[in-house]
């Protein structure tokens, strides 16, 4: 299971977390891709939902237009 701590990354221009490997050793995601289904952690209630860009070039989650993503939990199994 990868899980991490969402944040913007202004280089690659997309959201990315770090995560740790079952080595025990700290991974970069790489970076999340439009379409790609994670589960997020709202409430302490892991809700899946699907990443996408708006025409406003603007990162959101699918049916939960508005939430603020950086430094919301996620993972992906």
């Amino acid at each position: 299971m990868k899980q991490g701590t969402l944040f913007y990354d202004r280089e690659s221009g997309r959201y990315n977390f770090h995560y740790t490997d079952e080595d025990g050793d700290r991974r970069d995601y790489g970076g999340i891709h439009c379409g790609e289904v994670f589960e997020f952690r709202l409430n302490d209630v892991w809700v899946p939902a699907r990443m996408e860009m708006g025409m406003d070039d603007r990162w959101y989650l699918v049916g939960l237009p508005g939430l603020t993503l950086d430094g919301l939990e996620v993972r992906q199994g």
